[in-house]
């Protein structure tokens, strides 16, 4: 029974009407059912499906910003290189997964399949490098040295080169402006990991999975402000990684551009200088060993005086940092990490450290004085000093009778700083002090050393100072191992284990003595030392050395300047810093490295400095050289390289004479001169944000040869000094001792 009405209805119609309210209902329950099933029953099966469908992100890389020296010229910067990439979404869709594509492509740009291959697969435990660490949806790169021949080949033939392409990219680009490398400075780059991208995602300067990322040097310790910000683009994609639309997408934004206190040209001449004076070194007999010097490393730092602003830092051995570029080979990276590299990377300026020798006189002189010890009163420079049976000797045991510590440090007299320490050890204490004075080892921390001088370079070293705290620290890590190898009547190594054993945690005579004159377990770095020189020079402060000098952005409107920052004051009167301050110019003049600075214009450009030798047990002697006038500090050491003034002395002289256009005859030539005083403004922005930067010489220590064309290559007396850790009775003629060529150039002098 219906609830139509009989009324004008045929039974044809009404059998009609209830087929198709039973055809409703039917299909009505087939959907409900069907609904029932994909959302209860299998859901969650669906849902995964569904799940896959999702949007990713495709991005451009942001156009990183250029680091400059101080007049705008570009040190690292970007340049266009054809760049052929490959899509892993198309590749995909092939039957085959694009090896055919990829085989074809490796005989266009000349490369092995498997190579080309090993480009396009993903990164995961399992899988070796080379392969791809970025997004999956991002074009992979092949290569960034396809030739135009290549990229037309690939871009005419489109058909047979399926998801291929060829196109323009900026790749990042280490100049060598006038071949100054500056390698350890500027670092170099390599693609972010995982373990980073995580770490920084919550950061305000999160990782993508395509960028390049600063590994060490100015490229890390900037990395934020020159990275800039990438350019996204979001796809939506199926679980098949098909693309089926575009979501939104997000303009690149590039990074900020860098401006240095390096020099381009003063950097070659660093660099030059002291490749040369290693080299020289390996020439010389070292009378100790009876074999060459191996001058196996070294470092200068020259650095502004006032400021702490580093003008030029070079490090030996180097590298090229274009290696890192487009990824690095297996060999490359060999060659630049093994155990017969020497270790390239490492920046010797703040990550090598060494025992200073006598150049850390300064700081004993001033211990010395802070003890109440007059810096003009009389103390005995005798040939050699006693302490429990061991002589402590001077320099073929020279004896100059009673003197100041100005004379001290002009003629480097150990004796005078055993005397002075021994004196305050026993005033201590000796080996049982109840509560020790410590001047001397007090004055090192409050002169900076043991801790970082806060350059901003990444990884800079400590140093060490050999105080009572670290005494113990050190004979609770070692006790056990000396104990079971030292032996009282053993071998000299065995003994003084033994000795370590017992009382390694107590301060003894012999470990005052030897500190007093930088030796022993004393250690620093270069730009340490470079500091305190040029605290000195500047009347007491103590700057953090810095690089940066500027952040400018891309635009050129945002100029953040990086102004110096002190870190403390050395601990020295005025009158006693202006007493001191003389005796490292009589240094110069009638000293230790006088007959290194013969012919030098002393009344206009006033020069001090100290040499140091310091004696390292196993091998040959490290050679320091530290210098400054009233505008730089410069400090420079050779590993196994022999004495400071033989070794260092000619390449400091050299780097000086360039500065201020100095020859050998005194005469000062200022058109010569690379840098006569520091420079203290930016270079010029122009309106579309760009830096002007002047033309760069193809050599600028080929500009400083002499016009004539008359070169005279090297033979002047002298050399590598008398050969001892303190370099001591130097006098304006060279002596005849130790290693005698020199590279000092004869340039015509002008008027």
């Amino acid at each position: 029974m219906t609830n139509i009405p009989e009324t004008g209805r045929s039974t044809r119609v009404q059998t009609r009407l209830v087929v198709i309210q039973i055809l409703v209902l039917s299909l009505l329950g087939t959907l409900g059912g069907r609904l029932w099933y994909l959302q209860i029953r299998q859901g969650d099966e669906y849902a995964k499906e569904a799940s896959g469908n999702h949007v990713q992100q495709v991005v451009q890389p942001a156009v990183r910003g250029s680091i400059l020296d101080a007049r705008g010229v570009a040190l690292a910067d970007n340049e266009t290189r054809l760049v052929v990439s490959a899509s892993r979404t198309d590749l995909l869709k092939m039957k085959d997964d694009g090896k055919a594509v990829l085989t074809k492509l490796a005989g266009v740009l000349g490369m092995k399949p498997q190579e080309v291959m090993e480009k396009v697969r993903l990164c995961d435990a399992e899988t070796p490098q080379p392969c791809w660490n970025g997004s999956p949806y991002q074009p992979i790169p092949i290569t960034d040295e396809a030739t135009p021949k290549q990229a037309l080949q690939i871009r005419e033939r489109a058909e047979d080169f399926p998801g291929i392409t060829a196109e323009p990219q900026a790749v990042r680009r280490y100049t060598s402006p006038g071949k100054a490398n500056t390698a350890q400075v500027l670092g170099y780059l390599s693609p972010v990991t995982d373990e980073e991208i995580q770490k920084a995602q919550d950061t305000e300067s999160p990782y993508l999975r395509s960028d390049q990322v600063g590994r060490s040097g100015l490229e890390r310790q900037y990395d934020k402000a020159l990275r800039g910000k990438a350019g996204v683009t979001r796809y939506e994609v199926d679980n098949l990684g098909r693309v089926i639309g575009q979501a939104e997408s997000d303009a690149a934004q590039p990074g900020s551009n860098l401006v240095t206190s390096i020099d381009s040209r003063v950097q070659r001449v660093a660099e030059y200088e002291l490749n040369e004076a290693m080299k020289t070194a390996r020439k010389e007999m070292d009378r100790n060993t009876g074999r060459t010097y191996e001058a196996d490393a070294g470092a200068v730092v020259v650095m502004e005086a006032k400021t702490g602003r580093v003008v030029a830092m070079a490090s030996n051995p180097t590298y090229d940092p274009n290696a890192w570029v487009g990824g690095i080979s297996a060999a490359d990276y060999k060659r630049l990490t093994g155990k017969d590299s020497n270790y390239p990377l490492l920046n010797r300026a703040t990550q090598g450290q060494a025992a200073p020798g006598s150049i850390f006189k300064v700081v004993s002189s001033a211990a010395a004085v802070e003890a109440g010890y007059d810096f003009d009163g009389r103390y005995d420079c005798s040939s050699s000093y006693s302490v429990g049976g061991q002589v402590f000797k001077n320099f073929e045991s020279a004896s100059y009778g009673p003197i100041g510590l100005g004379r001290a440090l002009e003629l480097s007299c150990d004796t005078v700083y055993y005397r002075l320490a021994h004196e305050e050890w026993k005033k201590d204490g000796g080996m049982n002090p109840k509560k020790p004075n410590d001047y001397f080892y007090k004055a090192a921390h409050q002169f900076g050393l043991g801790k970082e001088t806060g350059i901003d370079l990444p990884n800079e070293v400590t140093g060490r100072v050999p105080d009572r705290q670290w005494k113990q620290e050190y004979w609770e890590a070692n006790k056990d191992a000396w104990c079971k190898t030292g032996k009282k009547d053993g071998s000299y190594v065995e003994k003084i284990s033994y000795e370590n054993c017992l009382e390694g945690n107590k301060m003894r005579a012999g470990d005052s003595i030897n500190y007093s004159i930088g030796q022993g377990d004393t250690l620093v770095t270069p730009i340490q030392m470079a500091t305190i020189y040029a605290a000195i020079s500047n009347g007491g402060t103590l700057y953090d050395p810095t690089i940066g000098k500027a952040v400018v952005s891309p635009d050129g409107k945002q100029v953040d300047e990086i102004e110096p920052r002190s870190h403390g004051k050395l601990p020295i009167s005025k009158t006693t810093l202006a007493k001191m301050d003389d005796a490292l110019a009589g240094v110069a003049t009638r000293g230790t490295a006088a007959w290194r600075f013969g012919g030098w214009p002393q009344d206009k450009i006033p020069m001090h400095a100290k040499t140091g030798t310091a004696e390292v047990y196993g091998k040959q002697t490290t050679s320091w050289f530290a210098t400054y006038t009233k505008d730089y500090a410069i400090v420079m050491t050779i590993s196994q390289g022999g004495t400071g003034s033989g070794a260092s002395g000619p390449a400091v002289r050299n780097i000086y004479d360039a500065l201020y256009g100095v020859s050998d005859d005194g005469a000062i030539d200022k058109k010569k001169a690379l840098l006569p005083e520091p420079v203290k403004t930016l270079p010029k922005i122009k309106a579309d944000g760009t830096i002007a930067s002047p033309k760069v010489s193809k050599d600028p220590v080929k500009d400083l040869q002499p016009t004539d064309g008359a070169t005279e290559s090297a033979t002047e007396q002298g050399g590598n000094a008398p050969a001892d850790p303190q370099d001591q009775q130097a006098t304006v003629n060279p002596p005849d001792t130790g290693n005698r060529q020199t590279r000092r150039r004869k340039r015509r002098a002008r008027a």
